[in-house]
């Protein structure tokens, strides 16, 4: 298995480029086709609006757009990707959230920002987590990020979405120098661990050539989604790899969860599955 299309968003925000550095790299470690999504979302006014501001709205919308895109494709026009690897930009019109899920389907990897503090722009990982059946790849709002997947964790809880995750991250797996396997406060049973919480899948890891190593922590003090983030940060890690959503969105905005804390608290890039 082999990443073989990158899907990027890109957009005029001034960290688009560290999202598409990022997705750069990564088509040139697999010799991928790197596609740059840009998406025009300027909703038409109804006449009756723009008539009290005296002038066409959705016309000074458009140029604005256009102006917009100009900038960001000579932005991926800079962007250095490396011999064996081919490049497309796409300049497209639509509701964001759902033109982008659209143009993830037919990648094997869509790498997209997080949203940031305060923005009224939508939360785009939200729905294309579970919307388009890809693993997608949240690069963080802040900071820079020299390497991705050297050292890695994943999340492990032994569900369906961890399990997926973990198959759909299996290229950068492969390539990592370590991977360290995770589990926090496992059961056991059918839908749990085995005696040795995250043994079993470390196992299988390691017959597909991954240097993985298990550990399981009890914590009664700290949530899942922030003791994560401590151990990422213990563990010196660049990609953290986890199931995204495995109780329902609606649950998790309510009474909060693993998925919607790194969405919202992430420090290094993180690839969800669904």
């Amino acid at each position: 298995m082999t990443y073989k299309d990158i899907l990027v968003h890109v957009d005029d925000n001034p960290r688009a480029h560290v999202r598409l550095d990022l997705a750069a790299g990564i088509a040139a470690r697999f010799q991928a086709h790197l596609i740059a999504l840009n998406i025009r979302d300027q909703a038409l006014l109804p006449s009756h609006v723009t008539a009290q501001f005296g002038g066409d709205l959705n016309q000074i919308g458009a140029v604005r757009d256009a102006e917009e895109a100009k900038r960001v494709e000579a932005m991926v026009a800079a962007c250095h990707t490396g011999p064996g690897v081919t490049r497309e930009w796409r300049d497209v019109s639509g509701p964001r959230t759902e033109t982008l899920a659209l143009h993830a389907r037919y990648a094997d990897l869509a790498v997209i920002g997080q949203a940031e503090p305060q923005s009224n722009a939508p939360r785009l990982a939200d729905e294309l987590i579970m919307a388009v059946g890809r693993p997608v790849l949240v690069v963080p709002f802040a900071g820079r990020f020299p390497t991705l997947g050297r050292r890695v964790m994943v999340a492990w809880n032994g569900g369906r979405e961890a399990t997926r995750a973990v198959h759909d991250a299996m290229p950068l797996l492969a390539g990592a120098q370590t991977v360290h396997v995770i589990a926090i406060n496992p059961g056991h049973g059918m839908a749990g661990h085995g005696d040795i919480p995250g043994a079993d899948i470390c196992l299988h890891l390691s017959r597909h050539g991954v240097n993985a190593v298990c550990e399981h922590v009890a914590s009664d003090d700290l949530n899942v989604g922030e003791m994560l983030l401590s151990r990422a940060a213990d563990e010196d890690v660049d990609l953290l790899v986890m199931g995204g959503y495995g109780r329902s969105r609606l649950r998790e905005m309510v009474l909060g969860g693993a998925t919607r804390h790194m969405l919202d608290s992430m420090t290094v890039p993180v690839l969800f599955s669904h």
